[in-house]
């Protein structure tokens, strides 16, 4: 059996760890695929701050006025199939109480014998919409590396709740193994981005061997590509620039490149990021 095991739990968060809305829309596609339960969510008075997330209104179907309050849950699939099953541990991320937080979802995996987490995230950084989406893929467990030829990630710093979920993780004995997109940064206004949803689906059904619906994520990233392509054709510096991350790409994919481009270009991505609240956190 693979280190990850039978019953795994994919886990992506709104805010700091989900730049282009990519990471939460990998998870709206798994969601979309299967029909899903709720196992457990946390109270929302105890790890949001109001003020910083906050409770929307809407109208139900009878026009009556409701509020809506911010969430996370775990979600298991209510008709698992053959091989590994994908539960889901989503919502945004919590403002405070991170450790009780991260326990809170430790201590229910525990309970229904998850055998291990792959967290998806995603970061602005100095990349061509036009290239292949980078991937850099990690793990702290050594098994996990070994078994799926991973990274194990140097960086020190400022985190976010998905490193924090697989500290308690791998602290509990169950492992994991982490996946981040890289966004263009230019593009961080064209929100949603299919495609480096569709990158981070492509690299979970690597690593997992389960295969997952996104064929229409492909008409989705291919019109996304379009779309900054005839943007960028009306503007020369913009055309000028992507043409220079091209050029940087290519000696990155270049047979003599370094295999620790991506990871070091990650590591950096972190480095220079600060503590704004505007910043997207790992």
């Amino acid at each position: 059996m693979d280190v990850l095991g039978s019953r795994i739990v994919i886990v992506a968060f709104d805010g700091w760890n989900d730049a282009g809305e990519a990471a939460s829309g990998a998870i709206a596609a798994l969601r979309s695929a299967n029909d899903y339960d709720l196992v457990h969510s946390i109270d929302p008075e105890l790890y949001f701050d109001y003020q910083y997330t906050r409770p929307a209104t809407k109208m139900d179907a009878d026009g009556r006025r409701q509020l809506t309050w911010p969430e996370a849950g775990l979600w298991r699939p209510r008709d698992p199939g053959p091989g590994p099953e994908f539960w889901v541990l989503t919502g945004v991320e919590p403002a405070r109480t991170w450790q009780s937080f991260a326990a809170e979802f430790i201590d229910v995996a525990l309970r229904d014998d998850i055998t291990g987490f792959v967290t998806l995230g995603a970061m602005l950084s100095d990349v061509p919409h036009t290239r292949p989406i980078s991937i850099f893929a990690s793990s702290q467990n050594e098994q996990v590396r070994e078994a799926h030829g991973l990274e194990r990630s140097l960086y020190e710093g400022p985190v976010g709740i998905l490193s924090v979920i697989e500290h308690f993780a791998e602290s509990a004995c169950i492992p994991t193994a982490s996946l981040w997109a890289s966004v263009p940064h230019y593009v961080a206004s064209a929100t949603p981005s299919p495609k480096v949803t569709l990158a981070l689906l492509d690299r979970l059904e690597e690593l997992t061997g389960v295969d997952v619906s996104r064929d229409h994520l492909r008409t989705e990233a291919a019109a996304w590509e379009a779309s900054i392509d005839a943007a960028a054709a009306d503007d020369e510096d913009m055309t000028e620039y992507i043409r220079q991350l091209e050029q940087t790409r290519d000696t990155w994919d270049s047979p003599d490149a370094s295999g620790d481009a991506i990871a070091q270009a990650f590591e950096r991505y972190l480095k220079r990021r600060g503590d704004g609240p505007g910043d997207h956190k790992r």
